[in-house]
């Protein structure tokens, strides 16, 4: 695995453990998997328990009164060797942390929190439902609304869609407006009144279960209002904490596609010798490794800082673009190394760049990260302009 840097040599003994345990069983469990799923628009259903056994959902949170399993470095570290296989792994695993674990943790009562062990088990499967049809990039222009019903209970009525997990889920955060005012829901995804609506022929992120929910009049309980879920800010935090984990993740794809690629102009003949012996090829390969490590850098110092709970939401912004524009450039340059052969799925290359064509916009688009960071450095904010 490429470490030019040895930043590997940063970490604790307990981090390289990790590593070492999260890529054994990704490669074993999962990447045998993903290839069928990716055709057929499935989700491996299979290893989300076994995820949950080996610690890999939420454990960077502190939940039950105990101290969290994971510090957020090593958190960064599970994401990188779960997007290796795949960034739909990876995407299951921050939804599951970082945007349904993560506002229940912060945000939840006592009552809403005992989800908390069954989602990190893998026992439970929750979404994240915030993105609209007409929002995207403006989320506030929300148009699900939460009514007060004449017995002190709410009623949501509205569609959201690109859900994550939206069609495997037990229970889904809602993000709706009361009183012109945006709100957290804890909602079961049985309730009466909630349609789920698979989202098929995508031609990215294919391994990765992506819906569309519908609200018609869904009656919610008045103790499954988040308390403390008040205002956009609430539901902009969940997403610094999955877009940190998309850092690191995307750091884990980029490296497959460089081995992948590495590996194959070593190997593949050409005019009587090795591609790798060809001047543009090793450029191509110094350029990508350079990137590369740029990416691994600055994940870790974003996960030092952390750490140190000394981490700004713009530096989230910046790591995010920056890492998810490095990965897909280096899929796309390993895809063109290996030729026709980029093209199959008997190569992972093609898969991984595809996937991050979503990853680039999910979460925040490129464009809105680096307005995020224009409105830091200036004061100035240029969103909408």
């Amino acid at each position: 695995m490429l470490d030019y840097f040895k930043f590997e040599q940063k970490l604790t003994d307990e981090q390289r453990m990790l590593i070492s345990t999260v890529r054994a069983f990704a490669s074993k469990e999962i990447a045998p998997l993903i290839a069928d799923c990716y055709r057929r628009e499935e989700f491996p259903t299979a290893i989300i328990k076994r995820m949950g056994q080996l610690g890999l959902l939420g454990t960077n949170l502190a939940i039950g009164g105990k101290s969290a399993l994971l510090d957020q470095t090593s958190y960064g570290l599970v994401m990188r060797e779960l997007e290796r296989i795949d960034s739909g792994v990876r995407s299951f695993a921050s939804v599951q942390g970082a945007l349904v674990m993560y506002p229940l943790h912060a945000y939840g009562n006592a009552e809403q929190q005992r989800w908390l062990p069954k989602l990190q088990s893998g026992e439970a499967v929750g979404c994240f439902a915030l993105t609209e049809q007409h929002g995207g990039s403006d989320p506030e222009n929300m148009q699900t609304r939460a009514t007060v019903t004449a017995d002190g209970h709410y009623e949501l009525d509205g569609t959201k869609t690109w859900i994550t997990n939206g069609n495997i889920a037990d229970i889904a955060i809602v993000w709706a407006k009361l009183d012109d005012e945006v709100r957290g829901f804890l909602v079961p995804c049985e309730s009466k009144g909630l349609l789920r609506k698979k989202i098929s022929n995508k031609l990215s992120l294919r391994a990765s279960i992506t819906s569309e929910l519908v609200f018609q009049k869904v009656k919610v309980p008045r103790q499954n209002i988040l308390p403390n879920a008040i205002g956009m800010r609430a539901a902009l935090s969940c997403l610094t904490q999955a877009r940190y984990g998309i850092a690191w993740g995307v750091v884990g794809a980029a490296e497959a596609c460089f081995v992948e690629a590495l590996d194959f102009v070593k190997n593949r003949l050409m005019f009587g010798e090795t591609l790798a012996a060809k001047q543009l090829v090793q450029r191509k390969l110094a350029m990508l490794a350079t990137k590369i490590t740029t990416a691994q850098l600055l994940a870790l110092r974003l996960g030092e800082l952390k750490d140190s709970d000394a981490l700004q939401f713009t530096q989230v912004s910046m790591a995010k673009q920056s890492n998810v524009a490095t990965a897909l450039a280096v899929a796309r340059t390993c895809r063109d190394m290996l030729g026709a052969y980029g093209i199959t799925d008997e190569y992972q290359t093609m898969r991984h760049m595809c996937n991050l064509e979503t990853v680039s916009t999910y979460e925040g688009t490129s464009d809105i990260h680096l307005l995020v960071i224009g409105h830091d450095l200036t004061g100035v904010a240029a969103y909408g302009k």
